[in-house]
């Protein structure tokens, strides 16, 4: 192992992956689990819920209270089928767990637009200590299936989503406010409902429309069969990124503002495109992006990691719904995620000495430490020990890992096994100190909403052999 350690800096992707955790469609799955399927992290994590307080059934999750309510269509029941916002310890448990696994968090929220200050107040200052981490408020809301667009209008809820987000902006700064609604469909046309969400446009940080290139929307009632005329739809590719650019373009016009645009929900659905040929439409669109090449689409977020219809990399097992069943795009996922366009820019910085300070600001802007192993060929053993209870993300070989503070020991050797090496390559080990306990502590410090810090004092051990202790032939 080189002596010369060096300090690292993370910094954004030139197309940020993102990934949905958990739905209407499916339950979370923890971060390790993902971690270990996928070999890296995400972006952002993308967690759904639902908060209508005064309602009679609240906190139930709906689908729960009302069992025997006759449905037909998964948008039926009295209000959104997302887990209820603030039962038991959730959803600042998921957060958490997505925060010490180096991703930050987007919280999706569709919330009664009814709800007085005092109870939004309350509701951002939960949020103060979950970093850089995105808010988006009663999305889709150009659409008419959600419980917000039942009950209010589209004036009462871009009014609501420009309170919110002042609030938001008082109460909890680090949040950055994604305001999700339509597109518009011709170069220079009009954004769906544009005059009327012009004011929560310029409210928010960040625009967003959502857009399946294929989807069965009458899942699960509905089985999608050839020239049925059912309920699922299909975009093309180009079709699809036009929409988009036209509608950043418009924004930018119609606003007087530049800001990011994404797409907070994006796949393509496995029972309208047949699951073989799922991976190859998601990845045509992302060759698109790449191929235009422009700042102004930041990322997608693939929806979602598991999922009880076809929308997953997994889809659920019905006889178990804690296992998943691995999909071909499982496959093909894992190479957009690993094309170096979309991965996060490392910049190389001086050499450093310990003690050294990690600053983890997040995803996109993290320092960290570097350092240059030499192997003499592919290893048996590559293993490392630690004796500090720090809680480390670690990339070596182009696989990640995450060491929980109370964890001794990480087995490297998951890096190898599916990208072995040549003898005498050199590998760079990175590592990255993420929230202990998936909070930043307030501190006192004037940066303690956005910077979490912690302290490497000795470089742990790394055990390398190049040979087995014995082979029973």
């Amino acid at each position: 192992m080189s002596e010369q350690i060096y300090k690292i800096h993370m910094g954004k992707a030139r197309l940020a992956l993102d990934l949905s955790d958990g739905s209407e469609r499916g339950e979370y799955v923890d971060q390790d689990y993902i971690l270990h399927t996928l070999g890296r992290p995400h972006r952002n994590i993308n967690l759904m819920y639902t908060y209508y307080p005064k309602d009679e059934q609240w906190p139930a999750r709906i689908s729960e209270a009302c069992k025997d309510m006759e449905v037909n269509f998964a948008w039926d029941y009295p209000y959104d089928d997302y887990f209820p916002y603030g039962a038991g310890d959730e959803p600042f448990k998921s957060m958490k767990d997505v925060r010490r696994h180096g991703q930050d968090v987007t919280l999706t929220i569709t919330i009664d637009c009814s709800l007085d200050d005092d109870t939004l107040r309350a509701f951002a200052r939960d949020l103060r200590p979950y970093g850089r981490m995105r808010l988006r408020i009663n999305h889709e809301c150009c659409g008419d299936w959600f419980t917000h667009n039942k009950r209010f209008s589209y004036k009462e809820i871009a009014d609501f989503f420009v309170r919110f987000t002042a609030i938001i902006k008082e109460e909890a700064p680090n949040v950055k406010v994604i305001f999700c609604a339509g597109f518009a469909e011709e170069d220079g046309g009009k954004v769906a409902c544009e005059d009327v969400f012009i004011e929560a446009y310029k409210a928010a940080d960040v625009w967003s429309a959502d857009r399946y290139l294929a989807l069965n929307y009458g899942w699960p009632y509905d089985v999608s069969e050839k020239d049925d005329g059912g309920r699922h739809t299909f975009t093309p590719t180009e079709t699809c990124f036009n929409h988009c650019k036209y509608t950043s373009a418009r924004l930018k016009a119609i606003t007087g503002q530049d800001k990011p645009f994404v797409m907070s929900e994006l796949n393509a659905d496995g029972d309208v495109v047949g699951p073989m040929h799922q991976g190859e439409v998601v990845k045509r669109f992302t060759d698109r992006l790449k191929a235009d090449g422009g700042d102004w689409f930041e990322a997608y977020t693939f929806y979602q990691f598991r999922d009880r219809g076809r929308l997953g990399l997994e889809i659920e097992d019905p006889n178990n719904p804690n296992a998943g069943i691995a999909q071909p795009i499982l496959k093909e996922y894992k190479d957009i995620l690993n094309d170096p366009y979309c991965m996060p820019k490392m910049d190389i910085g001086e050499t450093v000495k310990l003690p050294f300070t990690f600053r983890w600001g997040g995803s996109e802007d993290a320092d960290g430490l570097g350092m240059k192993i030499r192997f003499d060929k592919n290893p048996e053993f590559c293993e490392m020990n630690f004796e500090e209870n720090l809680s480390l993300m670690i990339e070596f070989n182009g696989h990640w890992f995450y060491k929980s503070p109370e964890t001794k020991f990480v087995d490297l050797m998951p890096a190898f096994f599916e990208n072995p090496i040549e003898d005498g390559t050199e590998l760079e080990l990175k590592l990255f100190a993420t929230p202990a306990e998936g909070i930043n502590p307030d501190n006192g410090k004037d940066d303690w909403a956005i910077n979490y810090y912690a302290t490497m004092t000795k470089i742990p051990d790394i055990r390398i052999r190049y040979e087995p202790v014995s082979i029973v032939d």
